[in-house]
Order: C-alpha cells, then sequence, then structure tokens
C-alpha cells in the first residue's frame, strides 16, 4: 500500500505516509521533474515529426506570424512559392522604419528574422490541407506530406486585371490601383482613372488627393448630380468610354486610349482589379472565398473569418488579402502577429487538454513496477521508529475545513497513521474508528486519544484490501497514494462505507506540487486529481451530488523553514 502525507515541520521526508503536512524533504531529494524546453516539444529533446504551425504562404503575414510564433519557442514552418503579390513593385511604402524597400528586400529580412529563431522556410506551395486540431495533414505541391497541429494560411490573391492589350505588363508600374502604395511617386502627373458607378467617382476623388490632374474614365451614360457636382469642385475632369489601349513610349506610359477614340494624356492609369483569395488548399476542409462586394461590385473574395482571422475550422487562421483584400503589406503584417498571438492561445488550450490526457493516462494506466516511494507495513514500522512523532500532532487542514458544517455521528478514518485525525473527529463528537496496518502509529494514536480522554475504535489493516460491512455518516481519507487500479478499487471501497445521506471526504496532494519545492517524488502516476477521483466515484456509483473536487492551496514549510504554496486534491461528495 502506498500512503502520504506530511504535517511535521520537523521530522522527515515525506515518503508514503497516511496523514499530516508540511514535511521537509529527505536529504536524500526525489528527483525534480527536470522539464527542458526546446521550440515546440515537451522538454525531452524528441520530435515526432508534427509541426505546432505550418503557414501557408511567406508574404509580409505569413513572415509576421511565424516570427510570433518562433519567438513563442513553437515548431514553425513556412511554405511559399516566391511569388509575392507585389512583386512587381520596385518600392513598397507605408511600412514604418522600411518605406520605399524592395519587397523581396522586405521579404528576405524577413525569413532571417524567422530562421533566427528557429522557424523553418521551405520553398513549395502548399495545395491541400485536411484533418482537425491537433492533426492536419497538408499537402504539397511536390507531392509530399506535412502533419501539423495549426495552419495559418496567408496565401494572399491574384489580381484580376482588365482585359486590355498591355495592361498585365506594366501591373505594378504606370498601371495601378493603390494611391496610398503609389500615389507619392505620381506626383503631379496625370492619372487616368477608369471606374464606373460610384466606386469610381469615389477612385478619382482619392487621386485627385495626390495630383491635381486626374480624369475619371467612365462608362456610363449618366453621372448623379450630386457626384458630377464633387467631381467638379475638386477639379476632376471626366471622359465617357472604356479603357482600350495604352499608349507607351520608350517604357513610359504616356497617354490612354478611349474606345471612343478619344486620347488622353497619362502617366498613370488607375483600374480597378478583382482580388481572387488563394483558398485551393483550404476547399477540402470546406473554407470557400465568398464575394466581397463594394457599394454593389464585387471587388474581392475573401475566406470567411472573424476578425481576430479564425475560420470556422477550429485550428485554421488567415492573415493577409487572403482574408482582408483592403489590407496593404503593413496591415497584412500586423494581421500576421495577431493571428499568430490568437493561434499560440489555441495551441495552449491544446497543450493543456494533450497533456491532461497524457497525465491521466498515468494517473490511470498499468503501473507494472511499485511506486518507488511507496512503503509497505514493514517500511512503516521503520519510519515510526524513527522519531518519538513522525507527524505533527495537528488535524490536516482539509479535514477541519470540510466537516465543521457536519452533523456529528459515525465516522470512519482509513489510512490514520498516528490517529491526529481521528481524535479530532472524537474530540468533535464523532464514533470514530480508525483503520490503518502500522501498530506503532495505531499505538500513538491510541495514546493521543487517552490524552485527550475521547474513545476510538482502532483497526489494524491494510486499507488497500480491507473491507467491511459497516457504513457510516463520514468517510475521511487522507494523502492515501495507491497505484492506478489500487485507487480505483480504493475509491470504490470507501464509497460503499457511506451512508445514504452521508459525506466521502478525499484529501491528496495535488499533482500541481511536482513543480514546488517541496520534495515531492516526480511519480505522476500517484498524483491524480480531485477530477479524476471524482470521476471514479461517479462512474463506479452514480448516486452521489459532488459538492467540491477542486485544487486548494494552503502554506507549508520546507525543511528549510521556507514558507511555500503546496495543494491539496479534495474531493467532497454526499450520498443521495
Amino acid at each position: 500500500m502506498e500512503r502520504h502525507d506530511e504535517h511535521e515541520p520537523h521530522h522527515g521526508h515525506d515518503l508514503q505516509h497516511q496523514h499530516g503536512d508540511d514535511a521537509p524533504p529527505h536529504p536524500t531529494a526525489w528527483p525534480g521533474s527536470g522539464t527542458g524546453s526546446s521550440p515546440g516539444g515537451d522538454g525531452d529533446g524528441t520530435w515526432d515529426g508534427t509541426w505546432d504551425v505550418v503557414v501557408a504562404g511567406g508574404g509580409a503575414a505569413g513572415l509576421a506570424a511565424a516570427l510570433v510564433l518562433s519567438r513563442a519557442r513553437r515548431r514553425v514552418l513556412v511554405v511559399d512559392d516566391a511569388r509575392p503579390r507585389n512583386a512587381v513593385a520596385a518600392h513598397a511604402h507605408g511600412y514604418l522604419t522600411r518605406d520605399g524597400i524592395p519587397p523581396r528586400s522586405l521579404l528576405a529580412h524577413g525569413r532571417d528574422e524567422v530562421a533566427g529563431y528557429g522557424g523553418e522556410l521551405r520553398t513549395g506551395r502548399v495545395v491541400a490541407v485536411s484533418g482537425h486540431l491537433g492533426a492536419f495533414e497538408v499537402e504539397l505541391d511536390d507531392g509530399s506530406h506535412l502533419t501539423t497541429r495549426t495552419v495559418v494560411s496567408a496565401t494572399g490573391g491574384r489580381d484580376v486585371l482588365p482585359d486590355v492589350p498591355g495592361l498585365a505588363r506594366r501591373w505594378g508600374r504606370d498601371v495601378l490601383h493603390c494611391p496610398y502604395c503609389h500615389g507619392w511617386e505620381v506626383g503631379d502627373g496625370p492619372v487616368v482613372v477608369v471606374g464606373d458607378g460610384p466606386l469610381g467617382v469615389y477612385a478619382a476623388l482619392l487621386w485627385r488627393q495626390w495630383t491635381p490632374r486626374v480624369t475619371l474614365l467612365r462608362g456610363d451614360p449618366l453621372l448623379p448630380a450630386d457626384e458630377a457636382a464633387r467631381l467638379s469642385a475638386r477639379g476632376v475632369r471626366v471622359a465617357l468610354g472604356g479603357l482600350a489601349e495604352l499608349v507607351v513610349q520608350d517604357d513610359a506610359l504616356t497617354a490612354v486610349r478611349t474606345d471612343a477614340g478619344e486620347t488622353i494624356p497619362a502617366d498613370a492609369v488607375v483600374v480597378r482589379t478583382t482580388l481572387e483569395a488563394n483558398d485551393a488548399h483550404l476547399r477540402p476542409l470546406g473554407l470557400v472565398a465568398e464575394p466581397v462586394e463594394r457599394a454593389g461590385v464585387v471587388v474581392a473574395t475573401a475566406v470567411p473569418a472573424d476578425e481576430a482571422g479564425a475560420t470556422a475550422v477550429p485550428g485554421v487562421r488567415v492573415a493577409g488579402n487572403s482574408f482582408d483584400p483592403m489590407a496593404t503589406v503593413l496591415t497584412s503584417a500586423a494581421q500576421g502577429a495577431s493571428v499568430a498571438a490568437q493561434l499560440n492561445a489555441e495551441l495552449v488550450e491544446l497543450d493543456a487538454r494533450e497533456a491532461v490526457a497524457r497525465w491521466r493516462e498515468q494517473t490511470a494506466g498499468d503501473v507494472r513496477d511499485r511506486s518507488t516511494w511507496s512503503l509497505d507495513a514493514a517500511g512503516w514500522e521503520d519510519r515510526y521508529g524513527s522519531a518519538p512523532a513522525v507527524w505533527s500532532g495537528q488535524p490536516n487542514a482539509a479535514l477541519v475545513a470540510h466537516t465543521g458544517h457536519l452533523t456529528p455521528g459515525t465516522a470512519l478514518d482509513l489510512g490514520a497513521g498516528e490517529g491526529r485525525d481521528a481524535v479530532w473527529l472524537a474530540e468533535q463528537g464523532w464514533r470514530v474508528t480508525a483503520v490503518d496496518f502500522a501498530a506503532t502509529g495505531l499505538a500513538r494514536g491510541a495514546r493521543a486519544a487517552a490524552d485527550a480522554g475521547v474513545e476510538v475504535r482502532w483497526v489494524q489493516a491494510d486499507v488497500a484490501t480491507w473491507d467491511d460491512d459497516a457504513q457510516f455518516d463520514l468517510v475521511t481519507s487522507h494523502f492515501i497514494h495507491l497505484a492506478p487500479q489500487a485507487r480505483a478499487g480504493f475509491v470504490a471501497r470507501a464509497a460503499r462505507h457511506v451512508a445514504p445521506g452521508g459525506t466521502l471526504l478525499i484529501v491528496q496532494h495535488d499533482a500541481l506540487d511536482l513543480a514546488a519545492p517541496v520534495g515531492r517524488p516526480h511519480d505522476p502516476g500517484m498524483f491524480p486529481g480531485a477530477d479524476e477521483v471524482r470521476d471514479e466515484l461517479v462512474t463506479h456509483d452514480g448516486a452521489w451530488v459532488v459538492e467540491v473536487a477542486a485544487s486548494v492551496p494552503r502554506l507549508a514549510r520546507t525543511g528549510q523553514g521556507e514558507t511555500v504554496t503546496v495543494h491539496d486534491a479534495v474531493l467532497r461528495a454526499r450520498r443521495a
């Protein structure tokens, strides 16, 4: 039988014993958890090949996400085909501290920063993503497959241009769409804005901020009076027709010709594109880009997501132009950073759930070897023989806190140790039966009861196997730590001893304290939480009202006299 408790600020190490708290660590301290740290790992230096995050797309959004996640010590892979949307542009503008930088140079800096924090980069294209949070499969264009716990999609989009000869060849040079990107460079030169309806009027007025020489080319036969007033007041000329041809001399745009035969001087022509999100890789997940309208006109498609980039599939987030068609390079980078933080929060929760599952495997699994910190009856006799008193002589705090509201009746103390809990209960008016397998401990309890002038029935037996038909109004057990199979049987036996309307109180050391400097042996199989003991109870017998299932903090003192916080895993339930 394994037993454990503390209470002794002046004696020995908290080996398997039955009552008390705050025992200092033994001079030969138990090994601690010894966890190290490596990106994305569990601290044991192993890796099964599953990435924490695969980032599809290595533009500003994807690299910003990868940077934040790499700094968060995640295993991050960026997959990018080196074809950014703004590759045709000579410079990127509006990016604080990097204004005017060539787009590819900006991305090169970003890749270096990601790699500097352990993120990895791979040339290629993600063609399909399938699976679910914690277990996604990512297929690349070379036929290879990756596994990842989460995905950031930052694949951007492709601009669909009007079908005008020569237009695509000059895209990003003097065929433009964004004044924030190119307006300053156009300066006071003549600009032709091609656009019908309210969007055309808005674009013309917007470009007027950068140059006084704006012509709006529109095919609409009628121009509403209020829009005409705004354009004329700002000095914008309006021409009728559609764009038919670019006039280029010495590799520079000089004019445009309309389908009505008019030639209009132009240093730049502004056209409306349709930005189509690169969403094919997300379609196996059911994520399909949807139309984005402005003033009744479809101007883009975008993958549906909330403002934090979260899609309908947990663990898949989007950033950049595939999510927000209006995002500039700076905005896309900011979105990537924000999405990364949100995704890391998802991973933190996933880490916790997976860790709990692994812990449950240890606390409920097949433990073949006897715990290194267990003592049998003979071992406890030796332990008790090492000192006149092993425990402090005070009742356990959880017992006092969780039974004070009960009306005294019959009580059973399983694993009574030196009997202080049993004596305290008797002092409160309970008729107590105390069970333990150590004769020395029981003898000390009997002397304490005599000194206190109370009666306790003392039974020498191993609580892991002892059974009896008697039922009690209160059944309590403190710090009996058993191997998983024995513990499940113990909980069931303890529950059978509770009379209808009676209370079961099981208190154990909490696994939280494996990380505390209190000398707990790192033996996870012996530290179920109150939630697990609760589940064992209600699975065995559903006729219970669980009143408390919690980790309860209290202060204790180490062998060096330092005060530390420890926790009791407390389960209190009432038989219905």
